[in-house]
């Protein structure tokens, strides 16, 4: 009797729990800063303040020490991100801004694209964007047109007029208060979360913070220590990012959750750039490589640091791939599954590029970076002490705290021209970009032009 009992109850756990079943699909939540340098983390190297909360994305899961965007300003690199498509190919080259020319107010995503926000909807997921959008702000373009069941938040930048907040397609507030944004998308984000913690969800935070003009809230500011406020910004993103991790915990599914943190382009005035050259709006180091952590215990070993160069056009298919769904084969993507990478399994991975409007400006393969076309230097703006901002806080369309960083508050490595105007650098021994080894290495400056042309040759022709 004991052998046969001990045959049943095996045939019974396989009845009631059949090995073809599918394990439930796991929730996204992608945290986006906007303008946050590479050197703005403690994980980083941050030493003046410390980050704790998201610095715990990477302690738990896999830190990238070179994870690169795409464009280093914001419209352009977030469309890639959301597409897995290079700007040539989705036409998004521009930043819509709706108080500038007739042409930058109606620039937008196209309906042909598909954002990752419209796959996750496809596949039954709840949906939100919380914060910046800036893929466009006429109705066409809105949020809720390409993808997301809700939204919230600031549709552009926080220097462009109207500083509204929209919930869904209606105005919220106008102008918000800046002071209070990130506490406001904490909330909805939490909220979201607890509506949401029985069904596969996709929550896209895309912070408005630290993008200028900086603004924090009452009980992260301390004017008492004039000259730090972009360091009590970063503060309250770092207890932003802790709430929305504590909400996950609570409604335990914290360890079913994809969480990734990452920045859309490098730092501006009063940010840090870890020490590489450059800044926002400029190809070198500091303008496009960002942090980049990601959390999923199901598939990422704890503590892993990969120094693999990947980009943001890799989130696309990696996050389908984890979460089970089928790679779109419509149309053509740029990125790659980087799932082995992060694993810190191969270290392989395709050439990334750069491109400013219409120009490609650098490709990185392994150790070397080459100039495509001229990187551009200094903007007038720049180191000039009598620079005074046109979209600074005045109490009435920009409400934010009245002290700000200047433009002597250069965040990265200053550049300066080269002889050549197209140079070649090798990172692993001259991340600052430096020396110029374009004469001493022509055999790999052909070969990367080489590799540049056959990139170009999938393109299609741009027609803005």
């Amino acid at each position: 009797m004991p052998l046969l009992v001990l045959s049943i109850v095996p045939l019974l756990c396989i009845l009631a729990f059949p090995l073809s079943a599918k394990a439930a699909p796991p929730n996204v939540v992608l945290i986006v800063a906007d303008d946050l340098g590479y050197g703005d983390l403690s994980a980083y190297g941050q030493t003046a303040y410390s980050t704790p909360e998201i610095d715990r994305i990477g302690d738990e899961g896999t830190r990238a020490t070179d994870y690169y965007v795409v464009v280093p300003y914001c419209a352009p690199s977030r469309a890639s991100m959301l597409t897995g498509r290079f700007p040539f190919r989705h036409g998004m080259i521009h930043n819509p801004h709706p108080d500038t020319t007739p042409e930058a107010d109606v620039v937008g995503i196209p309906d042909a694209e598909r954002t990752l926000g419209e796959v996750y909807q496809a596949e039954g997921y709840k949906t939100t964007l919380i914060g910046k959008w800036h893929l466009g702000h006429q109705e066409q373009f809105l949020p809720t047109r390409h993808g997301f069941d809700s939204y919230y938040g600031i549709l552009y930048s926080n220097d462009m007029l109207p500083v509204q907040t929209m919930d869904n397609e209606t105005v919220d507030e106008n102008p918000i208060d800046q002071r209070l944004i990130t506490t406001k998308y904490t909330e909805r984000a939490i909220g979201f979360i607890n509506d949401n913690k029985g069904t596969p969800f996709f929550l896209y935070l895309a912070h408005t913070m630290p993008h200028k003009p900086l603004a924090v809230s009452k009980k992260f500011y301390t004017p008492e220590t004039p000259g730090d406020l972009y360091a009590d910004v970063i503060r309250e993103l770092d207890w932003s990012t802790g709430e929305v991790m504590k909400a996950l915990e609570q409604n335990d599914i914290l360890e079913d959750t994809i969480v990734i943190f990452t920045s859309d382009n490098g730092p501006h005035f009063g940010g840090s750039s870890g020490g590489f050259k450059g800044k926002k709006a400029t190809p070198w180091e500091g303008g496009l490589r960002v942090p980049f952590m990601i959390r999923y215990p199901a598939a990422f070993p704890q503590g892993t640091v990969v120094d693999t160069p990947i980009w943001s056009l890799d989130l696309f298919q990696t996050l389908l791939e984890l979460s089970g769904i089928d790679i779109p084969k419509d149309r053509p993507l740029d990125g790659e599954n980087i799932i082995p990478v992060l694993q810190g399994k191969t270290e392989k991975h395709a050439p990334i590029f750069s491109s400013h409007r219409d120009k490609m400006i650098t490709i990185r393969d392994g150790e070397w970076k080459l100039y495509l076309n001229k990187p551009n230097y200094l903007a007038a703006r720049d180191l000039n002490p009598d620079w005074i901002d046109p979209k600074a806080p005045n109490g009435t369309t920009i409400l934010a705290q009245d002290e700000q960083p200047g433009s002597m508050a250069y965040p990265g490595v200053v550049p300066e021209r080269f002889e050549n105007p197209l140079p070649l650098f090798n990172l692993d021994n001259d991340p600052t970009e430096s020396t110029d080894l374009s004469r001493e290495y022509p055999e790999v400056v052909s070969r990367l032009r080489q590799t540049y042309e056959r990139f170009m040759a999938t393109m299609p022709d741009l027609q803005n």
